[in-house]
């Protein structure tokens, strides 16, 4: 596929790809072998501006080295023990995380989504062990347009077709509601079966869809209410990208239960971690959950780095004041395909109309050409979301990029 523009070394990797691996992905064409800060590199040479940052997990930049150098340091001397064992690690990381964040508790898990089933399974022992709902009978209520990931229990709380199709019979217990709409919210969790809300405070793979402002503050407050918990799966938007630590934080609003992964390794390995009260983590007793690689030495060692580059180097702040010159210069483009401009922070999506053939993918590989990479999500949008480590002069060379890649269709 595209392999006529691409050079012997790059169409020789995605053959590879194609021949031996599954099918279940369709990258851009370009082929990357190394990466720092903003940029990225292929196997020809070329170097590429990074606008998906690994979908938010490369916050601080490719291959940082504050964080590469607590990873090396760590993996020589000690990578796993499992949790059979204690380690010198992951009490420091413990208390590190829930010190910043405000939490008691913090349970280690590798992916988001192990993230997000971990803050579900502790939703429902919470809900018969505190609330005392009946057995069996615990509801837990998503968003439409919701996207944690790709297991069973993900896809059963999805509605997007793409991400279900196939793949039933789906998880019981679970009910969809419209995003971004408090009526349907206190409707729904009215029902005294209902042990929690989980809901992404930016909605990240359905389009960067920002919801009114006062919803978040909405949701706490009617959880509260109603005695339900409410989950925040911050995995991509939490960690700086939204120009706060927790996209949370821009309503002050505290979650019952917060789930980040992604940029808490700063892209190096899978590192996710749940956060809650005592009186919510510790319905789990030992024995009753946990993952080998779940606070494993190294990952500790490398998330604690993460964060502390995040705190460092303000890449919050930078994010907030980045975001503002990103949204404006995008706004200025000159076409009608340009339907919208959204997005908080470096959390940011257009909306590409289709014209004359040409669609968002066309759009992306036009960007690629003129080194800038993004992807297409739902057929018509493009995310952009740099490394936080970018600076205003790379800023405004890339919005130059698009917008003259845009306007020259």
């Amino acid at each position: 596929m595209h392999s006529n523009t691409l050079s012997p070394l790059s169409a020789e990797a995605i053959q590879l790809e194609d021949q031996y691996g599954a099918h279940n992905y369709h990258p851009i064409p370009v082929v990357l072998t190394k990466g720092e800060g903003v940029y990225v590199w292929d196997v020809d040479g070329k170097r590429y501006y990074d606008f998906l940052s690994a979908y938010s997990a490369v916050n601080q930049g490719h291959c940082h080295p504050k964080i590469i150098a607590a990873m090396m340091e760590q993996a020589s001397k000690l990578t796993l023990t499992s949790r059979a064992f204690h380690n010198d690690v992951l009490g420091k990381y413990e208390k590190f995380l829930t010190e910043l964040l405000g939490y008691d508790k913090l349970l280690p898990m590798n992916t988001g989504v192990e993230g997000g089933e971990t803050a579900i399974k502790l939703a429902r022992r919470w809900g018969y062990e505190v609330k005392g709902i009946e057995k069996n009978k615990a509801k837990v209520i998503f968003a439409e347009g919701n996207f944690w990931g790709r297991t069973l229990a993900a896809v059963s709380s999805s509605n997007d077709p793409s991400s279900y199709n196939g793949y039933g019979p789906y998880m019981p217990g679970f009910e969809l509601i419209a995003y971004n709409d408090l009526a349907a919210l206190e409707n729904a969790i009215s029902d005294p079966n209902v042990a929690a809300f989980m809901v992404e405070p930016i909605q990240g793979e359905a389009g960067v869809v920002v919801p009114h402002e006062g919803y978040l503050k909405g949701v706490s407050e009617l959880c509260k209410k109603y005695n339900v918990l409410f989950i925040a799966d911050e995995v991509q938007t939490g960690i700086a990208r939204t120009g706060k630590m927790l996209a949370c934080d821009h309503e002050g609003v505290k979650p019952d239960i917060l789930v980040l992964g992604k940029a808490l390794s700063g892209g190096t390995m899978p590192v996710s971690a749940v956060l809650a009260s005592n009186e919510i983590m510790l319905t789990i007793k030992p024995g009753e959950h946990g993952s080998t690689y779940g606070g494993n030495p190294l990952a500790c060692a490398v998330a604690i780095a993460a964060m502390q580059v995040v705190i460092d180097e303000k890449l919050s702040e930078n994010a907030e004041r980045l975001g503002e010159v990103l949204r404006a210069g995008l706004s200025e483009i000159k076409s009608d395909r340009v339907t919208a401009v959204r997005g908080k922070g470096l959390l940011n999506a257009i909306v590409i109309q289709e014209k004359d053939g040409i669609d968002a993918w066309d759009v992306c590989l036009k960007l690629k050409e003129r080194g800038l990479l993004a992807k297409p999500t739902h057929g018509d949008i493009i995310r952009f979301a740099p490394p936080l480590v970018i600076n205003e002069e790379q800023l405004k060379e890339c919005i130059q990029i698009i917008k003259e890649t845009i306007e020259s269709l």
